[in-house]
Formats: C-alpha cells, structure tokens, sequence
C-alpha cells in the first residue's frame, strides 16, 4: 500500500471528490508545527497546518496519476489565501510527497498544467510530507454522515461554480494519458451518461459494435498532423504519422501509437470470421484488423465516430504534450 497526501481546502470536500475511487481516505491535519491539534485550533491559524487528505491506495490498482489528476479537478490552484468560500492559510491548497517519485509526478503534473492554459498561473505549493494528525471522528466521511449538510455546504461555498467554470471546454483533458499507470483506477462512464454526452453514431459504434458508412466519415480523409484518441475515455490509439488511404473510405493505420491501449479478439458476427479491434481501458468498439501489403503486414481498419482527433496544435492544451516530439521537425 502507498499513501497520498493534499490539501485543497476544506477536507469534507476533498474526501467527497476521492470517494468514488474506492481507496481509504481519512482527514485532518498537516504542515504545521502543533502536535495532536484540535479543529478549533487548525481554524485559528495559528498552528500552520493546513486542513488535509491522506489517501492510502494499492499502486497496482490505483495510480499516483491519477490522484493528481482528481485533486487539480476540484481545486482553485490559481489561489494562494484559501480555497472559494474558506480563507486563511489552513485552506490553502498543497501536495505533500512521500517520496522522490511522487514529487517528481506532482512537478509534471503542475508543468502539463501550465502549458495547457487551464489555469492562468499555479500557486499549489509541493512539500515534503510531515506528520499527519487525524481529524476529529465527526470530521471523517462527513458527506455520508450528514449528507443533506454537506451538500449544501458544497454548493455554498462556490467550488462547484469555480471548477465548473475552469474546466469547460476541457473536459477530456488528460493528464498522464501516455503512461501506463495512469490509466489505473480508470472508471468508464455510466451508459446513461455515455448517451447523454456521445452522438447517437458513437455510441451505437463504440457501444453496439456498430460500424459507419465508409467514405462519408469524419476523419478517413483527414490528413492532419495529431494523434486519434478513444471518443470515450480519452487513451491514445493511433497517430497521423501511421494513416495511410488504404481505398476502402474509413481511417487506415499501420500500428497503433500505444500498442498496450489495443485489444484485439476474434469476431464471427455476420457470418464472417475477422479480427476486431477494441481500446483497452474504455474497451470501445473501434473497428477490425487486417493482413495488408503495409510496411507492418496490417491495416487498423477503425471507424471515424469511436476516435477523437488531436492534432498537433492542441495537444499541449488537452494533456497530451509527451507526443509533442513525434512532430518535431
């Protein structure tokens, strides 16, 4: 087991906003200098803790990443005197690294940030970790015990506005979307929400196994410089510097850019016998694989409404700057 440890401001909040990834969570204090304190005395400000979150999860199920992506999803790092409704130094916002991996992740997370322009500038401070005192019982799991308060606290103090507001129009953002671990702890969306937020095309493709019609397609002629990521999760697929027109009207690769994202498996539905081709993470239905006359032998045969195009000028901005280099002139 390893353990996280944030700050973002009231700790009610942050423990709701890691509960649905099923770790242990527990609040209370850190950062400070008085031992054992009491909430009243946190509340002071005379103590110099900071209101906290040690997460304690299983790296084999649950990745670092991905914490870090959650804990910048239900912050204001652009404040440095509290967070929304709450002031004072003991709301303000910080990750406390256990160790040289963790500080080095969180470094990267806070550059990815900057450079994809969501937050004007970052005042989340990187610590070392220092003894961690829990909180008060009344405290733990407060959005369970007293669930109507909390909500209404919730919707008071203005985090739900201000995060809403940073994040529009970056909703598939990624944070670490190349790395392996990352996709750890990845939870695919409800069916009700992936209809409500895919077209009707994409969904009957990625979730009913359904194909589009060729040559009428979003990107099978499509012949700029970016990377194809699964419509559903976000997990990179494939890149412009491996499509070729292959004639038959939809997207043709010769491999995928992250190999371990692809699943391949057996499909004799209509009476034929092919090789489909699935996303791991998301396990979307993307299309089918056949022997080609290609440098590799293959052709990733994928439908345009299972991907979602990236091109290159984006790619900082929606996470996805590790693959600035494939197009490096």
């Amino acid at each position: 087991m390893a353990t996280a440890i944030f700050a973002g401001g009231c700790f009610w909040c942050m423990e709701f906003a890691f509960s649905f990834l099923g770790a242990q969570t527990k609040v209370g204090y850190t950062g400070g200098t008085k031992d054992n304190p009491t909430y009243q005395e946190v509340c002071s400000g005379t103590t110099g803790h900071r209101e906290a979150i040690e997460i304690t999860y299983h790296p084999e199920t649950l990745s670092y990443e991905r914490l870090l992506e959650v804990f910048f999803q239900n912050i204001d790092p652009t404040d440095d005197s509290g967070q929304f409704y709450d002031r004072g130094e003991q709301y303000r916002t910080a990750i406390f690294y256990t160790d040289e991996t963790q500080k080095q992740l969180a470094l990267e997370a806070k550059a990815r940030l900057i450079a994809s322009g969501i937050f004007p500038h970052i005042e989340t401070k990187i610590l070392p970790a220092k003894k961690f005192w829990y909180a008060e019982d009344y405290h733990q799991k407060y959005y369970k015990k007293r669930p109507k308060q909390f909500q209404s606290y919730h919707r008071a103090s203005g985090r739900e506005a201000t995060v809403k507001r940073f994040w529009q129009g970056y909703e598939n953002f990624r944070l670490f979307p190349e790395r392996q671990s990352y996709w750890l702890g990845y939870q695919k969306p409800a069916r009700e929400l992936l209809k409500a937020t895919l077209t009707p095309l994409s969904y009957q493709v990625t979730q009913e196994n359904g194909t589009e019609p060729p040559f009428n397609n979003e990107y099978w002629n499509n012949h700029q410089a970016g990377i194809y990521v699964d419509v559903v999760s976000g997990e990179p697929l494939f890149s412009s510097l491996d499509k070729f027109d292959s004639g038959t009207g939809w997207p043709s690769f010769t491999k995928p850019l992250e190999p371990p994202n692809i699943v391949t498996r057996i499909d004799t539905s209509h009476g034929m016998t092919r090789t489909e081709v699935r996303s791991r993470h998301a396990n979307s239905h993307l299309g089918h694989l056949f022997p080609d006359n290609t440098p590799t032998g293959f052709r990733y045969c994928i439908n345009s409404a299972a991907l979602r195009f990236i091109p290159e000028s984006e790619l900082p901005r929606l996470g996805y700057s590790a693959y600035l280099k494939l197009f490096a002139k």
